[in-house]
C-alpha cells in the first residue's frame, strides 16, 4: 500500500509540475499588425500563439478592414483616428489602383513617370500621417495608457509596415519581434543588414542580383531615391512623434534597429542571396499548408476539367478595381484555351466570357492550387500567393499591379517560373500567348516544382520557428546578444571615416616629414659642396 501511495503521490506531483510549468512559460503577447494581406500573415502567428497558451491582445483601428474586435484567439485594443487610414480602406485602394493604371497606360512619357510616383509619394505621405495618429490617441489617452502598462505585456509583435507599434512598445520598456517583410518605405534588409548595391537590387528597381554596368546604374539611382523618399517624406512624421514624446535624445530609427527579432517574410529559394544579420530568422511561405478537399461543386467543376485540368485566377483584394478593358481581354484569352478557368472575380462580368470559366466571389486559393488538376496560376504577384504558388509548385503568368508585386514577379521569373506580363498593355493574344507558353512548356512546371522540392526541405516549419522565437524573447527578455550595436554608431564611425582621415593625416604628416628631412639634407649637402668649392 505504501509503494502505491508512493506512486500516486509521483504522479501527482509530476502533472503539478508539468501544469506549473506550462502555465510559467504562458506569456503576455501585444500585437501592432497592418491590415489587408499582411493580417493573413499575422493572424497565424495569433493562432499558434494562442494555441501554445499565450494571451495574445491586439490593437487595431475602429475602420479596420479585416482585423475583427471579437476573436477567440484574441482581446482587442479598439483605438477610434480622426480619419481611417487609407490602407484600411477597400473603396479607396480600389480607386487607387484605377488612377495609377490609368497613369501607367499613358506611356512611359516623363509627364506620366512624374504623375506615377507623385500620386504614390502622396499616398505613402498621407498614410503615415493617418497611422500616427494611433501613438497620438494611445500616448494622449492616460486611462489607456494605464492599462497597457498594467497589463505587463512580455513582448511586442509587430508589423513594421506601419511603425506606430514600435514606439507604443519602447514607451512600455517591451523586448520587440517584428513580422515583416517591407518596412514603411522600403524592404526590411536595408534597415537592419549591409546592403551592397552592386549585387543587392534596391526596391522599385525591378532588378535581378546579376547586374550589368547600366543595371547598377539605375540600382544606385534607385537606392538613392528610396533614401531620400524615406529621408524626407516618411521618417520625419515619426521623428515628430520621437521628438514630442521621448526627447531629442531617442532617434527613431534606432528603435527600429534596436529590434530583438526579425521574423523575415522570405526564403532564399525565392529572395536573390545578400548578407544577414544573426538576429534575422527567415519564415518566408510560413502560412503554406498542404491542401484541403474541396467543395463539392467546385470539384465536380475541376473534376470536369478532364486531362487539360484548370486555371486558377486570383489578383488579391483589389481586383474589382481592374478595368473592363482590361478584364474583357483576359476573359477573351481564356475562351481560348481547352482548360478550365475557376477566376476570383468582383467586378463587372466580362461580356465575353467563355463557357470553361467560372467566375467566384471567392476560392480557396491554397486548396485549388495544390490540387492535381491544377496547370498554371494567375496572379498579381502578392507575397502570400506567390510562396503558395511555389509550395505546390504551380507555375504562375503574372499581371502585377502595385507595390512589390513586380519585383516578386520577377524573381520567379529569373528562375525560370513564372511568364510576367504588362496589365495595362495586356491583349487578348499577347495573354493567350503567355499562357500557352506557361501551359505547354515543360521548363516553367520543372522549375517551379525544384523550387518547390528545396522550399520544403527544411529542418523545422516556418511557423515552428517563428514561434519558437517569440517565445526565445519572451524567455529572456530579449535578444540583445544577437542584436549589432552598430546602429548605435554615428555615420562617420560606421563608414570608418574618421580612420580613414587620422590614417590619411598620419601618411601625409610621415609623407611631409620625410620630404622636409630629405629637403633639409639635400640644402645641407648643397651648402657644403657650394663652401669647398669656394
Amino acid at each position: 500500500m505504501d509503494v502505491l501511495s508512493g506512486l500516486c503521490c509521483l504522479l501527482v506531483l509530476s502533472i503539478f509540475l508539468t501544469t506549473d510549468t506550462s502555465f510559467a512559460l504562458a506569456g503576455k503577447v501585444l500585437v501592432f499588425p497592418v491590415d489587408g494581406s499582411h493580417w493573413v500573415n499575422m493572424k497565424l502567428l495569433i493562432e499558434d500563439l494562442h494555441s501554445a497558451g499565450h494571451e495574445v491582445t491586439v490593437v487595431r483601428t475602429a475602420s479596420s478592414w479585416y482585423i475583427k474586435e471579437d476573436s477567440p484567439y484574441y482581446k482587442a485594443i479598439t483605438v477610434p483616428l480622426p480619419e481611417p487610414i487609407n490602407i484600411e480602406d477597400q473603396d479607396f485602394m480600389v480607386t487607387f489602383l484605377s488612377k495609377m493604371l490609368e497613369i501607367q497606360r499613358q506611356g512611359g512619357s516623363l509627364l506620366a513617370t512624374m504623375q506615377f510616383y507623385w500620386q504614390m509619394l502622396t499616398m505613402l505621405s498621407k498614410i503615415h500621417h493617418q497611422a500616427s495618429q494611433l501613438v497620438v490617441e494611445i500616448f494622449e489617452n492616460p486611462v489607456q495608457m494605464k492599462q497597457l502598462y498594467d497589463a505587463h505585456y512580455d513582448v511586442a509583435l509587430i508589423d513594421p509596415g506601419l511603425p506606430v507599434g514600435v514606439l507604443v512598445a519602447h514607451k512600455l520598456g517591451l523586448p520587440t519581434v517584428f513580422n515583416v517583410r517591407w518596412i514603411m518605405s522600403g524592404e526590411g534588409h536595408f534597415v537592419v543588414a549591409p546592403s551592397p548595391v552592386s549585387y543587392v537590387p534596391a526596391p522599385g528597381s525591378t532588378l535581378p542580383n546579376h547586374m550589368s554596368f547600366a543595371d547598377r546604374v539605375k540600382n544606385i539611382f534607385h537606392y538613392v531615391l528610396n533614401m531620400c523618399i524615406d529621408q524626407l517624406i516618411v521618417t520625419p512624421v515619426y521623428d515628430r512623434l520621437v521628438a514630442r514624446y521621448f526627447g531629442p535624445e531617442t532617434n527613431f530609427y534606432n528603435l527600429l534597429q534596436g529590434t530583438d527579432i526579425w521574423l523575415m517574410r522570405s526564403d532564399f529559394i525565392f529572395e536573390f542571396p545578400r548578407p544577414t544579420m544573426p538576429n534575422v530568422v527567415y519564415i518566408g511561405g510560413f502560412q503554406c499548408k498542404p491542401s484541403k478537399p474541396l467543395p463539392p461543386e467546385l470539384e465536380k467543376f475541376v473534376e470536369g476539367s478532364g486531362k487539360h485540368g484548370v486555371i486558377v485566377m486570383s489578383l488579391g483584394t483589389l481586383v474589382k478595381g481592374l478595368p473592363n478593358e482590361i478584364t474583357s481581354e483576359i476573359a477573351a484569352g481564356f475562351a481560348q484555351l481547352p482548360q478550365r478557368v475557376i477566376w476570383r472575380h468582383l467586378g463587372e462580368r466580362p461580356h465575353n466570357l467563355g463557357n470553361n470559366t467560372l467566375l467566384v466571389d471567392w476560392l480557396p486559393q491554397n486548396d485549388l492550387l495544390g490540387h492535381p488538376k491544377t496547370r498554371a496560376f494567375v496572379a498579381h504577384g502578392g507575397t502570400n500567393g506567390v510562396y503558395e504558388s511555389i509550395y505546390h509548385g504551380v507555375p504562375v503568368v503574372g499581371l502585377p499591379l502595385l507595390f512589390d508585386q513586380s519585383e516578386n514577379l520577377l524573381r520567379l521569373e529569373v528562375r525560370g517560373a513564372a511568364k510576367v506580363l504588362d496589365a495595362t498593355r495586356l491583349d487578348s493574344q499577347s495573354f493567350l500567348t503567355a499562357m500557352q507558353e506557361v501551359l505547354d512548356k515543360p521548363s516553367h512546371k520543372e522549375n517551379m516544382q525544384r523550387l518547390s522540392r528545396l522550399h520544403r526541405d527544411k529542418p523545422t516549419h516556418p511557423r515552428d520557428s517563428a514561434l519558437y522565437w517569440i517565445e526565445f524573447v519572451m524567455r529572456h527578455k530579449g535578444a540583445a546578444h544577437l542584436r549589432t550595436e552598430s546602429y548605435r554608431m554615428p555615420w562617420y564611425s560606421y563608414h570608418s571615416v574618421d580612420v580613414v582621415a587620422f590614417l590619411l593625416a598620419v601618411v601625409l604628416t610621415v609623407g611631409g616629414t620625410v620630404i622636409l628631412i630629405i629637403r633639409f639634407l639635400c640644402l645641407r649637402l648643397c651648402r657644403r659642396q657650394k663652401s669647398k668649392l669656394e
